[in-house]
């Protein structure tokens, strides 16, 4: 009976903490609209930054739930596109939070998480050039040869640059994310048996990696025409 009501806890909380996350997500999915378009209808958003948190503590499974939450969220309430801007949007995000968070939950180290969140990346990019040649023609009325052209001068670079900003977001903000999170006692305390990484090594990793996140910053800008 213990173990009964102990489990039931353990999925209340597991539930609350997915619906605080993925409150969160709609919240930064909001404020990333602030931000200006690349071409009139990309946007830069930081939600899957969150999305990758509770997919990389729950797994993959849990983190599709919550982007379809998200997405269909955002299409009711803020998107001026239809169905198919939705269905979009959840390909996108599923195709870099959905890989990230599979490698990671095979390879629960840092260096799991950096494979995962890069092959993420190359995933995004690969899946939104065919999703992005096929659909953006019906939903943004763009003639297809018009989209064709802007394979590689928009919707590569544009991708490119939307997964390493949220790679590198990632791994500057998950870890201080979770331990707060172990801390509150919403989420279970690491299994994982690998060494931490300290001293000059997770300087040196750090200094990388706020390196790669400014440069992806500036070319997200020279994008939207501001720099």
């Amino acid at each position: 009976m213990d173990a009964v009501k102990k489990s039931a806890r353990m999925d209340t909380k597991k539930l609350a903490t997915l619906a605080m996350l993925t409150a969160l997500a709609y919240v930064v999915m909001y404020l990333s609209k602030l931000m200006p378009s690349v071409n009139g209808f990309l946007d830069f958003d930081f939600k899957d930054v969150v999305l990758c948190i509770g997919g990389f503590v729950y797994g993959p499974i849990a983190a599709l739930m919550m982007i379809v939450i998200v997405c269909v969220l955002e299409m009711v309430t803020v998107s001026h596109t239809d169905i198919i801007g939705c269905i979009m949007n959840i390909v996108a995000t599923a195709s870099f939070v959905c890989t990230a968070c599979a490698i990671y939950k095979r390879k629960h180290t840092m260096k799991g998480a950096i494979v995962g969140l890069a092959s993420a990346v190359v995933v995004l990019v690969v899946v939104m050039l065919a999703w992005n040649y096929f659909l953006t023609p019906i939903y943004q009325k763009i003639p297809r040869e018009a989209v064709a052209a802007m394979l590689p001068t928009v919707f590569l670079p544009f991708n490119a640059v939307k997964g390493g900003l949220n790679m590198t977001a990632t791994l500057l903000v998950y870890k201080p994310v979770v331990d707060a999170l172990r801390r509150a006692k919403l989420i279970p305390e690491s299994t994982s048996q690998a060494a931490p990484v300290q001293g000059k090594k997770h300087l040196g990793m750090t200094l990388v990696i706020l390196f790669v996140f400014v440069s992806c910053v500036l070319f997200a800008l020279s994008l939207q025409g501001i720099i």
